[in-house]
């Protein structure tokens, strides 16, 4: 009985039509899921009758499946983004380090005997060039002079005259006009041809190890050739003096700083951190946080803020470096580098220079958000500087490194590296030529700098309104100046004088602390919530949905795709090892269908509805209803004789 029961099942299972998702075609198991899906538009294609009416449940399918797929890919891109927030606070305010450098580094006449022969070509050059004589008369020089006392400035950068934009020049050690060769760079923003090219002045640098490979650096303006040409000799020469020597050729506090208040009471040079600057010489940081205190301050206001006076002393600037007077502040946080020579704010003398802060703390959401570093340690630069990181600390470091892997030697202007040494004519004789080359690298973005240093995530920005006033006043000079005097006449040995003093009011315009973060625009809760939004909204769908969605378009459908090239697989290796025996091949039966197939298994036995869509035998005629029986169409009666009202009345 056993063996008969399976031989049933088997042989129903073999003919009955598989449905749902062991369905043998796509077609079938997408009419299937169409039938009994949970999204409507689906269904609809199925049902519907008529081409037209198919057509355009089709469209409108196919539209929301479009829209759906548009707005999802729009929440992917926009989950990233994120939303500025501004919290403004009302407290008491910690009192920014400000830092001040006079704009002469050092004392004119202290460095006199380190920059005497430059100084003496400088001046020989604006005789030859301009006819400075310094109240002389204009002497010509011949040019056994010029070769007497030519020096090793005019071997490695001899100042040149371009005549008509064109590469002969006059030579100031001869001047004899010459032919030269090499690349033109021409170091202002804009060169105008105004008709005079005897303003033309500029100076050649060649590789020392090929004298062919030589450039060019002209300017429109004879100022800028000038400073551009002593500015490089003086790095040369400074990068050769010891620290603590150039240390005391700079100012003092004692020297820079005659008058102090802070918050209505008196300061002095105790509140003051001095650093050296390579470019800037001695300066000073109020406020420096190196003792572990910072001041803060309880009330916005001119009265208190820092106020103090400065003594320049212009009678000691030196001419050919510096052309402008006055002193460079910066308002910045503890832990943050100063860069006076790029953001530094330029005071006036003889005038009273008032900065009102107004405090942003600022904070960056870091990957995949945006492209900021939290501490930089994630940078491949090293920080030369000993400060918290920042972006200017970053490329600083970064052209420093370069200028040490190429040049052999470090450029005077920044922090060195460990195991570097400033460079000089001396030991590195080709270290101009590469300088230049390389910041022209740097400028143009050539070096990567740019592509490896990021932003910081977190910053304090402090942003300053500054306005001047005229001081002292007319009717205050005098007395104000005898008492300045009288003050510092112990280190001042003369009147002081007002274009000698600078006078300087930091403060907080008010105690309004703004606070400025980025947040996460899109959460996963709510990318989930738009998610479900945009599929109930088109598709009626719902999570069930979208799983049902992934079984049937992913899972089963590679199943059947899989299965199908099984079965053509097997059926040629059966094929091939038949036509190697020589047995003739069996006819396939094209009926059967997925029951075939070893992967159904089921072994239940098929339900009375199932059993009613067997297909019939072939060959055999269709079963008709059997004709009914006419006999037993007879009526009988129970009575034996015939009632009497029954009868016609013709009987009677």
């Amino acid at each position: 009985a056993a063996a008969g029961k399976a031989k049933i099942a088997a042989r129903l299972k073999r003919s009955l039509p598989v449905r749902g998702p062991q369905a043998p075609t796509l077609s079938e198991l997408m009419r299937w899921y169409c039938l009994n899906t949970n999204t409507h538009g689906c269904r609809r294609i199925v049902v519907s009758r008529g081409r037209l009416r198919r057509l355009l449940w089709i469209l409108l399918t196919l539209s929301a499946v479009a829209l759906i797929l548009w707005q999802c890919a729009e929440l992917l891109l926009n989950y990233y983004s994120a939303s500025v927030s501004v919290t403004v606070r009302f407290q008491n305010l910690p009192f920014p380090a400000v830092t001040i450098c006079n704009i002469n580094p050092y004392k004119y006449s202290s460095m006199k005997d380190y920059l005497s022969e430059l100084d003496k070509e400088t001046k020989k050059a604006l005789e030859t060039f301009y006819g400075f004589s310094e109240g002389k008369s204009k002497v010509r020089r011949s040019a056994d002079e010029w070769n007497s006392t030519e020096s090793d400035f005019f071997k490695h950068i001899p100042l040149l005259k371009f005549e008509d934009f064109s590469k002969t020049v006059t030579d100031l050690r001869s001047g004899q006009k010459r032919k030269i060769e090499g690349s033109v760079f021409h170091k202002d923003s804009s060169i105008v041809n105004s008709g005079d090219s005897n303003d033309i002045i500029g100076f050649q640098l060649c590789d020392a190890n090929n004298s062919s490979d030589c450039a060019l650096y002209t300017f429109s303006s004879g100022v800028n050739a000038i400073q551009e040409w002593y500015k490089l000799h003086y790095m040369n020469i400074m990068a050769q003096i010891p620290l603590e020597t150039k240390e005391r050729l700079s100012y003092s506090a004692d020297d820079l700083i005659l008058t102090c208040f802070f918050d209505g009471l008196s300061c002095d040079k105790r509140h003051f951190t001095r650093f050296h600057h390579p470019l800037h010489g001695n300066c000073y940081t109020f406020n420096s946080g190196e003792n572990g205190t910072i001041l803060s301050t309880s009330t916005g206001g001119s009265e208190y803020g820092l106020h103090v006076v400065l003594y320049i002393d212009e009678a000691d600037y030196n001419p050919f470096l510096v052309t402008s007077t006055g002193a460079k502040i910066m308002v910045h946080d503890q832990d943050e580098y100063p860069f006076i020579e790029d953001i530094g704010t330029e005071i006036e003398t003889a005038a009273a220079t008032s900065i009102g802060m107004h405090f942003t703390r600022s904070r960056k959401l870091s990957k995949p958000y945006s492209d900021c570093t939290e501490t930089g340690a994630d940078i491949p630069v090293e920080n030369l500087y000993n400060k918290s990181y920042s972006l200017q600390i970053c490329l600083h470091s970064c052209f420093q490194k370069a200028m040490v892997d190429s040049c052999g030697c470090a450029q005077y202007a920044q922090p060195l590296p460990a195991g570097a040494e400033y460079c000089n004519y001396k030991k590195n004789p080709n270290w101009m030529y590469c300088y230049y080359r390389l910041h022209e690298k740097f400028v143009k973005e050539q070096l990567g700098c740019q592509q490896i240093c990021k932003d910081a995530c977190s910053f304090k920005e402090w942003a300053l309104t500054t306005s001047i006033a005229q001081w002292p006043s007319a009717v205050s000079e005098d007395w104000m100046l005898r008492v300045l005097s009288w003050d510092k006449g112990q280190k001042i040995n003369k009147k002081l004088n007002k274009t000698d003093l600078s006078n300087l009011m930091v403060f907080y315009k008010d105690l309004n602390e703004r606070f400025i973060s980025e947040n996460p625009a899109n959460t996963l809760v709510i990318l989930l919530s738009n998610f479900g939004g945009q599929l109930g909204l088109w598709m009626s769908c719902s999570v069930v949905c979208v799983i049902e969605i992934v079984e049937v378009f992913f899972i089963d459908s590679l199943s059947i795709v899989m299965r199908r090239q099984w079965q053509k697989a097997k059926k040629w290796w059966n094929n091939r090892k038949r036509d190697q025996s020589g047995k003739p091949s069996q006819a396939s039966d094209p009926e059967r269908q997925g029951h075939d197939n070893p992967v159904c298994v089921d072994e239940d036995l098929p339900t009375f509805n199932t059993a009613l869509r067997l297909p019939l035998p072939q060959g055999r005629p269709l079963p008709r209803t059997p004709p009914p029986n006419y006999s037993t169409l007879c009526l009988e009666t129970a009575f034996t004789e015939q009632l009497p009202d029954t009868l016609e009345v013709g009987q009677h």
